[in-house]
């Protein structure tokens, strides 16, 4: 099992793993919404507990996911003609991460100390670096992230 920090810093975990790869987040529009009152988001991986003002994405499978309302900005910026903090079309910023292909089931927990993704074998356990982990299903990470060493 990995546990999110919440502090901003890669996790030693991941960090300190011989398998561990850099990646980079490639740059794709998504649908943004911004939850009003805190909810729960249905992931692939498991449920996310959401605050007011964090943003709901979608992606190019149909997959939701959260990010933080204190994290979204340095993550993605609006396509116009939507406004920044208005739900709408953004794009993904191409920051770093680290990321380490799992070879069996594990588990995260996320940085909220309740929401638990579960991720199968083949799975990529996500670094972001600003002390949250993700997990991204094998098929997707490679349309999601670049591979840079």
């Amino acid at each position: 099992m990995f546990r999110s920090s919440g502090t901003r810093g890669f996790s030693p975990a991941v960090m300190n793993h011989p398998q561990r790869l850099e990646a980079r987040k490639r740059e794709q529009e998504v649908a943004v919404r911004f939850t009003p009152t805190a909810c729960t988001v249905n992931t692939p991986e498991g449920v996310v507990h959401a605050k007011a003002g964090d943003a709901i994405l979608r992606g190019i499978a149909g997959e939701q996911w959260r990010v933080s309302a204190a994290r979204f900005a340095e993550k993605y910026r609006a396509v116009p003609p939507t406004t920044d903090g208005q739900p709408g079309r953004y794009v993904s910023l191409p920051h770093h991460v680290s990321a380490l292909r799992m070879n069996q089931p594990f588990e995260v927990v996320l940085a909220d100390g309740v929401s638990r993704l579960r991720g199968q074998a083949d799975d990529w356990l996500v670094d972001y670096g600003d002390g949250s982990l993700g997990i991204v299903a094998a098929a997707i990470f490679p349309t999601t992230y670049e591979i840079i060493g």
